[in-house]
């Protein structure tokens, strides 16, 4: 007799031949070849090599200490003041040698209403800023001191700009080293180059230096901004004054 052959009965043929297809079918592990990672492991030494590199450039032991001298850097944490808290109040200053001593750290009295403390970033509270902080400035008393600070030196900082405005005062162009605004430091817009941009401060400090700052989640300090400025100088300090020398 002829039998109706079951459509849901197991065919072991069928099963091996099915098992075989779906084989066929998932994607092959792909695994890194011994090259890649012989190359990245060479870059990799290479970049700590660099980063060695700059890092013995910008010690000043053998740097005389009159030159020292004539380098300070600066950095601010500003405040929201008006209506949309997008207009800017200097509320902390802080001024560093060549070094990286502190010459000047101090927080600033707002006369005017805060409207955003900014605290996650700027790391600046109420109290800290209050009328009733004795330890903190006027912002013309400020203003004063980093004027006598910088009466004649050359001011390292990082975009500024922000800085001078903040703090209502000017320096002499020449005598800037905004490492912002450094080509060599700057990145190209677009995959086929453009216009040069200023990055931030954080990356080209663990580019170059190989250091942590402004990490996420934690309020940025004036003081560390003002010396990481400083020691990106420092890597940098004899090609870019050569630079300057031959314009």
């Amino acid at each position: 007799d002829t039998r109706k052959t079951n459509k849901n009965s197991t065919d072991p043929e069928n099963e091996e031949h099915t098992e075989n297809n779906n084989n066929i079918n998932k994607p092959k592990k792909s695994f890194p070849r011994i090259n890649d990672l012989l190359n990245q492991h060479a870059q990799q030494q290479q970049q700590l090599q660099l980063r060695k590199h700059r890092l013995s450039n910008s010690t000043s032991s053998n740097i005389p200490s009159a030159l020292k001298q004539k380098y300070i850097a600066i950095d601010c944490e500003m405040v929201g003041i008006g209506p949309t808290s997008t207009k800017s109040a200097l509320a902390r200053a802080s001024a560093v040698d060549y070094d990286g001593n502190i010459l000047l750290d101090t927080f600033v009295r707002v006369p005017e209403r805060v409207t955003d403390f900014r605290t996650s970033v700027s790391g600046v509270r109420p109290k800290d800023i209050s009328v009733k902080n004795v330890n903190a400035m006027d912002p013309e008393e400020v203003r004063n001191k980093i004027g006598k600070l910088l009466l004649g030196k050359i001011l390292v900082g990082h975009a500024l700009k922000n800085d001078l405005d903040a703090l209502m005062i000017t320096h002499p162009r020449g005598d800037m080293r905004d490492t912002a605004r450094y080509k060599p430091f700057m990145r190209a817009t677009g995959r086929s180059g453009g216009k040069l941009r200023p990055r931030k401060l954080r990356d080209l400090v663990w580019e170059e230096l190989g250091k942590r700052i402004q990490v996420e989640g934690e309020s940025h300090s004036s003081v560390d901004d003002a010396r990481a400025s400083m020691e990106l100088f420092r890597c940098v300090r004899e090609r870019w004054e050569k630079e300057l020398e031959g314009k």
